[in-house]
Parts: C-alpha cells; sequence; structure tokens
C-alpha cells in the first residue's frame, strides 16, 4: 500500500482528541476502541489491513490516552462520556454508521453504543470480551489482583517509583502471559518482572518506544481512572439484546480466560439471548495483545467477517 496512517485533532465535547485515520471508505468505515495501556498504535496492522480491504479506518485515543487531551475533572469523568464522546467522533466526520472494533476496557463503550444506537453500528468485532450487557463477577481473586492493586494511591505509589518505559515493559511482559497478574502480600504489581525479565517476541523496541513516547506525556494515572476507578452506571435497557452480528476473537493463552464468571457465561444460554448473531474464534498461542502477536490471521479473520456484513 501506498497509503499511510494520517493523523488529526478534532474538538469533541471540549476537548481536543486525537485520531488516527486511513482508507476511502468505499466499502465502510471501522471504528476502533482501544483498552488499557493501549492507544491507537495498538491497532496499527488492523487499520492498514482495513483500508487495504476498501474500509476507512478511524482510531481515536481516548481521553487522557496517547495525544488527546484528558478530562478537565477526573472526577467527572465516566463510561457514559466515552459513547458521547464516540459518537461525537462520528457526527463530527459526518459518518452514520460504522463498523465497532473493539477490546479490553474498550469493548464496554462499544457494547454500550450498539445497545443504545443500533442504528449507528453495522456489526462489533471485539478481542477477549464476548457480548456483555453487565459487568462479570469478579469474586474469588485474591487482594493482589492487579484491579484492585490499581485503586487510587497504591498505583501511584507503585508506578511512581519507575519510568514510562518499565512501566510499559512491564505492563506487556505481564499481560501476555496466561496467568492472571497476581501481586504477593507486600509485593507490587510492578515487581512480578525487572529488566531482566524478556519482552514477549513480538513485542520489538520500536513498539515499546512508541507506546513510552506517548506515556511519557500523557502519564498512566489519568488512563487508569475509567477503566479501573469508576464505577458504570446501572444499565436502563428494557430488554437488552444485540441486533447487529458480533465477532469476538479470543487468544486461548489471554490470562482473562480465567477469571472465574468468564468461562461459564462463554457457554451460557445468557449470552445467546443477548447476542443471538455472534460468532467466537479460538486462536492458538494467542495473548490479550492477540492483535498485535498474529497480526496476519487477526486481520483475515476480521476482514472476512467485516466483508460478510458490509
Amino acid at each position: 500500500m501506498n497509503q499511510e496512517i494520517e493523523h488529526s485533532y478534532l474538538p469533541i465535547r471540549g476537548l481536543k482528541l486525537h485520531i488516527a485515520h486511513i482508507g476511502k471508505g468505499e466499502v465502510g468505515t471501522l471504528l476502533f476502541v482501544h483498552g488499557f495501556p493501549e492507544v491507537w498504535y495498538s491497532w496499527r496492522h488492523q487499520m492498514v489491513a482495513a483500508a487495504a480491504a476498501g474500509f476507512c479506518a478511524i482510531a481515536p485515543d481516548l481521553p487522557g490516552y496517547g495525544l488527546s487531551e484528558p478530562p478537565s475533572d477526573l472526577a467527572l469523568a465516566s463510561w457514559e462520556s466515552l459513547i458521547k464522546d464516540l459518537l461525537s467522533i462520528l457526527d463530527s466526520l459526518g459518518i452514520s454508521k460504522v463498523f465497532l472494533v473493539a477490546k479490553d476496557f474498550g469493548a464496554k463503550p462499544a457494547f454500550d453504543l450498539a445497545l443504545c444506537h443500533p442504528d449507528r453500528v453495522c456489526g462489533v468485532v471485539t478481542f477477549g470480551v464476548p457480548p456483555l450487557v453487565e459487568s462479570l463477577s469478579r469474586s474469588g481473586l485474591p487482594e493482589g489482583f492487579y484491579i484492585y492493586r490499581w485503586r487510587p494511591g497504591r498505583a501511584e505509589s507503585d508506578f511512581g517509583r519507575f519510568d514510562a518505559r518499565r512501566i510499559m515493559r512491564t505492563i506487556y511482559i505481564l499481560f501476555s502471559r496466561s496467568e492472571i497478574p497476581i501481586a504477593k502480600p507486600g509485593q507490587e504489581i510492578m515487581d512480578l518482572a525487572d529488566d531482566s525479565t524478556r519482552m514477549p517476541y513480538w513485542f520489538r523496541e520500536e513498539d515499546l518506544y512508541a507506546y513510552t513516547n506517548l506515556y511519557e506525556k500523557s502519564g498512566f494515572i489519568t488512563a487508569l481512572q475509567i477503566p479501573y476507578r469508576t464505577k458504570p452506571a446501572e444499565a436502563e435497557y428494557a430488554d437488552p439484546r444485540f441486533e447487529m452480528p458480533m465477532f469476538v476473537m479470543m487468544g486461548q493463552k489471554d490470562y482473562i480466560l480465567k477469571f472465574p464468571a468468564l468461562k461459564d457465561y462463554i457457554s451460557s444460554e445468557k449470552l445467546k439471548e443477548i447476542a443471538p448473531d455472534h460468532e467466537i474464534t479460538y486462536i492458538p498461542k494467542g495473548s490479550h495483545f492477540v492483535q498485535e502477536q498474529f497480526p496476519e490471521l487477526v486481520n483475515q479473520l476480521m476482514i472476512d467477517f467485516l466483508c460478510k456484513h458490509a
């Protein structure tokens, strides 16, 4: 391809948000929604592949991530605001309908957008997260569970010992494993790997540099706010049901498959009821970052789904 990913800024609800974009969109448009600690860069392989297939690919940095401005008051940050941000991006660009591609915590605003505004969504592709209308229980996970450790105060102290490069390197090491990151008593999450621990083979120094460069500007604490420190509002759906096709890619080595409630939910009748047109594909040896680990396979599966439903 001769095309390259371009970058723009949009005034969205009082904030200047950064978006990466590529492709003409003859076939359709994709809106990518990242998780933590990711930014637009985590979708680079999928964006180029989507553009080559005739789609327009748009990947924003969510508020407080990457090159996007953070909310002026973190206390006012909310899950509901993310839905408004995504809708505002579409409206600002004059896009009436999209495919949503999301992973990690980014799947929640994608699901909420699909439920609240089904007329704006052609289909949904998610990584590691099946269709949900409410959060799954975390019962049974110990005090050292990383989400518990990233509440206010403790993460500031833990992360504050290291620079952005070391933090990002450690997170990619820990979250690429098949075990849930859990610290022992008297230990912190950042202590679970050190400079002698090898990075995943597919995560290159240039990738680490790209993430580090962005987090040196934004910091990590703002990015932790919504996914780990903000309680979602109670859903108000009378009969929640996804009417559009949905495709889930799960890495077989993704640590989230060991969350106590997830395995039962994936095989439940509840999932079939709320998402009657869904498919789950498991990628052998795939980790939590499967879209960066196996980009060619992921791209082919994604494009096949999109072209089937475009």
